[in-house]
């Protein structure tokens, strides 16, 4: 995982987007931030799982279909499997070390 901190490549109300093997982060001192760190993990994990390319794929088409389900875009994106599986884990430090393959399916329906 290589760190990098930049206010430009992050939409605004975010503050962490990963792009294996890249963990971007708004501000410096979310360096410390253990919480969003383990979150932004567990999204590289799902990106290595599906061969980088097909996750980005897969949340691109599992967005605009929960954007015609809830039509707010937070929702929409709160609602992503992906995100889903990160956020209900984020808090959970151990939960990389023993999380199965593919466990974000379990959030899709």
């Amino acid at each position: 995982m290589l760190l990098i901190v930049t206010k430009f490549l992050i939409p605004r109300g975010y503050r962490g987007l990963t792009i294996f093997p890249f963990v971007f982060i708004r501000y410096k001192e979310d360096r410390e931030n253990v919480v969003l760190i383990n979150h932004e993990r567990i999204h590289l994990r799902q990106q290595l799982e599906l061969l980088i390319l097909p996750f980005f794929i897969l949340y691109g088409l599992e967005f605009v279909f929960r954007l015609f389900e809830y039509k707010n875009f937070n929702t929409a994106y709160r609602n992503i499997s992906f995100e889903r599986e990160a956020y209900s884990n984020e808090k959970n430090l151990q939960y990389l070390i023993n999380r199965k393959l593919f466990s974000f399916a379990k959030f899709m329906f």
